[in-house]
């Protein structure tokens, strides 16, 4: 452990079964489930070629969502749940071959995976905590389909708040001065050790580097505010401008702050009997369903990235 660093022990409602996903009981059957996303220029034949692959390797199609970005060169994308016996061990094989076959001949974009193996997440925060505990509660609840395989926080103040968790805590100080080495001790920890990386209110600038280097997805929640109230006290400036919508904003994590591709947004409505302690309580609430809401639907492989936009099955 580094110097610094301190270890412990589409959508549907927020809390249903999403659809074609099997459960979490570990029967074998469940354990053969899996999932098929791709993307590619549209053109004739490509769901007739991906459901021809699928049958001809033994699969039986559960569940198929497709849509096109418009009706002539449109970028098509498709997301495929499947039963085929004795997935795990075939996987890599059916990888190759749809590789070969069908995702080359139509320039596909395309990923394998299965519905019963998690994603590993960590989860990076500062000092606030109500989407950092929000997402531990649910993922111990198994509302949510991953395992948080580390926290990283640049002060120490949650710890404690996180160790009955049993998940590991790393203190990694992280200022504007000192913002190269507090990323490269993050990416020791990050690199090849975790499939997504949450940033629950974490309060520091993510470097293009960091973005390239860490080597998996990134999903930033802040308020719907931007780019009218920015900058401290957010919600004090939007009171006194008398809004009437509190709201969140869930999206990936591009190179320009806080533009990368939206996959969830929410808002509650607000009057003017509601003070600003009110309205950063209701934002905290919308804050944490939004995020929660989009890194199930990330782990459940629901994101589709086109362009600067998402597609949502």
């Amino acid at each position: 452990m580094t110097h610094g660093a301190t270890g412990s022990a589409g959508p549907g409602p927020t809390g249903q079964a999403p659809h074609g996903y099997p459960g979490r009981s570990g029967d074998q059957r469940e354990a053969d489930i899996g999932r098929l996303l791709l993307s590619c220029r549209d053109s004739h034949g490509i769901i007739a070629a991906v459901s021809a692959f699928l049958a001809d390797a033994g699969a039986n199609i559960i569940s198929l969502d497709q849509h096109s970005t418009a009706p002539e060169d449109g970028t098509f994308v498709q997301r495929a749940i499947f039963h085929l016996p004795g997935l795990p061990a075939a996987i890599d094989e059916l990888r190759e071959r749809f590789g070969a076959t069908v995702a080359q001949r139509f320039a596909m974009d395309y990923r394998f995976t299965e519905a019963t193996k998690p994603k590993r997440v960590a989860i990076m925060a500062s000092k606030t905590d109500h989407c950092l505990l929000d997402l531990l509660w649910r993922n111990r609840r198994g509302e949510l389909e991953m395992t948080v395989a580390m926290v990283i926080s640049n002060h120490p103040e949650l710890a404690e708040q996180v160790r009955p968790f049993g998940v590991p805590f790393f203190h990694i100080p992280a200022t504007r001065d000192i913002r190269a080495e507090a990323e490269q001790r993050q990416l020791q920890l990050l690199c090849g050790n975790v499939d997504l990386v949450v940033l629950a209110r974490y309060m520091q600038i993510i470097t293009s580097d960091f973005i390239e280097a860490v080597g998996c997805p990134l999903i930033n929640i802040h308020h719907s505010f931007l780019p009218a109230f920015i900058g401290a006290a957010p919600y004090q400036r939007a009171r006194e401008r008398g809004v009437k919508l509190i709201g969140a904003t869930a999206h990936y994590v591009t190179e320009v702050l806080d533009e990368g591709p939206i996959i969830e947004q929410d808002v509650v409505r607000v009057d003017h009997t509601h003070s600003v302690t009110d309205l950063v309580r209701l934002g905290a609430d919308v804050e944490r369903a939004v995020l929660s809401r989009a890194v199930q639907w990330h782990c459940q492989d629901r994101v589709v990235r086109v362009g600067g936009e998402t597609i949502v099955f």
